[in-house]
């Protein structure tokens, strides 16, 4: 059995509409779990494909990060609280990632599931703006790592649904696989390469770059909003110089105007890296996922790098 977690204080001005809501829920009609499905609310977009992919038409998922939003900062309704509260199972990351989504764990009556409860995570850089934050939260950008989700949450559609186990092994099987080529497709793609330095707008792809053989050398820590030092801008440009760095990376979600001024500085380009926290409109509209946007950032970086 999946254990519950409680996490966080609830937001005691939302009780009341949390009873509301959840009044109006359980008044609308069949649930998703009466219907014979499994609820599934995961916090951020990662998390709600790999519940989709492994549970298939045996899960209702709902993700609480929309499209296009930046998940360190969100901001729950009352009606993904109440979401929460009923859900069978609950996807999250811990560690201070999201905390309004810790802090309505609590009501939560579901498994509550930290993805990462169970994965050797990389420490808080020094001088990290973000308190909150107790370990580097970026781990699915390492498809191993991401894999070791997906048999995470595997096991907890499985505790919440025993007769589709199988069929649950079965997809987290067929996805386990897709994200392992995907791996074997990054090392082959950055094994002979001119450069391993990579500039990105913030401290999002430490777990790729220690599985690939990279040097992530960020503007920003972990936290996307922080405004680097004019210390650490100078201290890029000299490295940059230095290591003949071609390429400043970019992310879609968070203003690129730092990276551009550092670009402009050192006669290099800017590219866009994605740190797959949530896509934007156009890209669910166009039918990217996982794989297609990782794919993506590695053509991105063989080209940055000089591969061969």
């Amino acid at each position: 059995m999946i254990p519950r977690t409680r996490l966080g204080t609830f937001p005691f001005a939302l009780v009341g509409a949390l009873v509301l809501i959840s009044g109006l829920v359980a008044c609308s009609g069949t649930s998703a779990s009466a219907a014979g499905t499994v609820s599934v609310v995961a916090s951020f977009y990662p998390l709600a494909e790999a519940a989709q992919e492994v549970g298939g038409t045996a899960v209702s998922v709902t993700n609480l990060t929309a499209p296009g939003v930046e998940p360190h900062d969100l901001e729950l309704t009352p009606r993904q609280i109440a979401a929460i509260s009923t859900a069978d199972v609950v996807l999250y990351l811990g560690g201070g990632f999201q905390p309004a989504v810790e802090d309505a764990l609590t009501d939560a009556t579901g498994a509550t599931v930290d993805v990462s409860a169970n994965l050797r995570s990389l420490p808080v850089p020094a001088g990290e703006s973000d308190a909150s934050l107790s370990a580097d939260p970026h781990v699915w950008l390492d498809p191993v790592l991401y894999s070791d989700i997906v048999r995470t949450i595997e096991q907890a559609l499985a505790a919440a649904s025993p007769s589709n186990a199988p069929t649950f092994r079965a997809n987290a099987d067929a996805f386990d696989a897709r994200l392992h080529a995907l791996a074997s497709g990054y090392r082959a793609g950055l094994a002979d390469c001119a450069r391993n330095v990579i500039v990105t707008s913030h401290a999002a792809f430490g777990y790729l770059a220690q599985r690939f053989g990279l040097q992530q050398e960020p503007i920003s820590g972990l936290s996307p909003d922080a405004e680097p030092t004019p210390a650490r801008l100078a201290e890029l440009k000299a490295l940059v110089e230095r290591d003949g760095v071609t390429t400043i990376f970019t992310e879609e979600l968070v203003s690129p105007k730092v990276a551009q001024t550092l670009a402009e500085e050192t006669g290099t380009t800017t590219a866009v890296l994605n740190p797959l926290e949530s896509l934007t409109a156009d890209e669910v509209a166009a039918g990217d996922d996982y794989a297609s946007a990782m794919q993506q950032n590695l053509r991105e970086l063989r080209t940055a790098l000089g591969c061969r």
